[in-house]
């Protein structure tokens, strides 16, 4: 039984992002009906930050706070995910539909792959992914071209939104590959906590700075939504990520990135009354299509690495023998 109940875990964890953050579109675009952007997204982070932090100290009393180096690593990390990345994504639902926007966040491993092959000089890139890229953004092309007519108020609106949306996914990706590339030894909920609270207060700044603490206004609905990103959003989603990914092979893990559009997308045409028609759907399609040749073009890459890396060690060791 105990062994039946170990295995559910790790995937009722990966259930949970899977949903969780799907529906954290929704949620930014009914925040926003009575709050400011850059104060929406910095309280939330510096509430969360808060208490996820307390937890974990609660919790797990072993679990150090970073050293040294570590703080400036942590601080690029939390800026580039959370204060840029999912800021910007805050931003532009001011005007990009909860399900767009999360059909355009999900070309992040477009970036990725630039990012990467930039850093990794002399790496290839595989036929597989470059047509993955192309097919992705012809299912972008799809799903933007026909909002962005004339220069002037709803298509101006949405362009800006739109590239918003593009450079969010691109300090996303900044961010993730910082963090591959430096790793550190403070535990990865802890780690969290204090990229909510950096990000959470930058953005918090920032957006009194601006002149937004007149313009917050807590409806009933945006309350609400404000707690469950907060809680579920945040805390839940990212706890049960970590815990996921720990307990689950990466390549079943990171499918959650195919979901999480398809919930959005559903959830804005059921409660937000977004349009769902076929160019929408067809854009989605092709644009996880993509994405998916994407990822696993660089699967592929980083086999292929794997198995050159592995038998220039034999042949080391067999010419040391020799």
């Amino acid at each position: 039984m105990s062994s039946g109940k170990e295995k559910f875990k790790p995937l009722a964890a990966w259930a949970a992002v899977c949903f969780f953050w799907g529906t954290t579109y929704l949620a930014i675009r009914v925040g926003l009906e009575t709050l400011p952007p850059t104060l929406f997204a910095g309280l939330r982070f510096l509430t969360a930050g808060v208490l996820l932090f307390v937890i974990v100290r609660a919790w797990t009393h072993s679990a150090r706070l970073p050293k040294g180096r570590e703080w400036f690593d942590q601080v690029i990390i939390g800026l580039a995910l959370l204060g840029v990345g999912n800021g910007l994504v805050v931003w532009a639902e001011q005007w990009v539909p909860s399900g767009p926007a999360a059909l355009l966040v999900a070309t992040s491993p477009f970036w990725v792959m630039g990012l990467e092959r930039t850093l990794r000089e002399g790496e290839r890139l595989q036929g597989r992914a470059i047509a993955g890229l192309l097919i992705g953004f012809g299912g972008l092309a799809l799903l933007v071209a026909p909002n962005l007519y004339g220069t002037t108020g709803a298509g101006a609106s949405y362009l800006w939104g739109m590239l918003a949306l593009q450079a969010a996914c691109a300090s996303w990706s900044v961010g993730s590959v910082y963090a591959k590339h430096h790793p550190t030894g403070v535990a990865p909920l802890m780690g969290a906590a204090i990229q909510m609270l950096v990000a959470g207060a930058a953005m918090t700044l920032i957006g009194v700075a601006l002149g937004e603490w007149n313009e917050l206004h807590f409806s009933t609905r945006s309350l609400s939504a404000f707690a469950y990103l907060i809680v579920f959003g945040s805390i839940v989603a990212y706890g049960s990520y970590t815990y996921a990914v720990q307990k689950l092979p990466l390549s079943l893990v990171s499918t959650y990135s195919y979901i999480n559009p398809v919930i959005a997308v559903l959830l804005g045409w059921l409660i937000l009354s977004e349009p769902l028609g076929w160019r929408v759907m067809t854009a989605m399609l092709v644009i996880l299509c993509g994405v998916m040749m994407v990822k696993s073009g660089r699967g592929r890459l980083r086999k292929d690495a794997a198995r050159k890396s592995s038998l220039a060690k034999e042949e080391g060791k067999v010419l040391r023998a020799a």
